[in-house]
């Protein structure tokens, strides 16, 4: 099921939108692969602390955060991923690790990264660990907002094989 918070924003926005529902999954990489979603096309969220504020990150499941150039980006003296304590109760209608992307409608400042907006559409988590919604990018950028930075790099982790090329790039 959505958080209200982001179907109400997303219905008075008259954003287009589709909803899914996976099986059971906590990872951004096991989500993407469990919906048949290209990491890619799949938006993660990563809450960091940066000088002591919270921001929200959103990236292709199949990049990482590059914390370095980030940093950097933002001017921040001290950037760290933050722990789930620091959060929690600024996303309370949401499931730990399955808040979507839209910081703006928890009071979170947003940053995309440059790598996401070559999408045309994107799929993320609606607030759970089995609803997803899909929409298209710029429906998201319009909406909320978000600060794009280049400021990922490819995972290491992710295995280069054929087959494996319709999900991940």
């Amino acid at each position: 099921m959505l958080s209200k918070k982001l179907k109400d924003c997303l219905d008075s926005n008259r954003i287009a939108y589709t909803t899914m529902q996976h099986k059971l999954a906590y990872t951004a990489q096991e989500t993407a692969g469990s919906a048949h979603v290209p990491g890619k096309e799949f938006a993660k969220t990563v809450i960091l602390k940066a000088d002591n504020r919270m921001i929200m990150a959103v990236l292709p499941a199949s990049r990482d955060l590059d914390l370095r150039i980030l940093k950097e980006s933002l001017g921040a003296k001290d950037l760290r991923l933050a722990h789930e304590h620091d959060f929690r109760d600024l996303f309370p209608e949401c499931d730990t690790g399955a808040m979507p992307p839209f910081g703006n409608l928890y009071g979170v400042d947003v940053i995309a990264a440059k790598t996401l907006t070559e999408q045309d559409s994107i799929c993320f988590n609606a607030g759970t660990h089995r609803d997803l919604v899909k929409l298209k990018y710029r429906d998201f950028e319009k909406v909320v907002k978000p600060k794009v930075l280049k400021c990922t790099m490819v995972q290491a982790s992710i295995p280069m094989q054929h087959h494996m090329s319709d999900y991940w790039e």
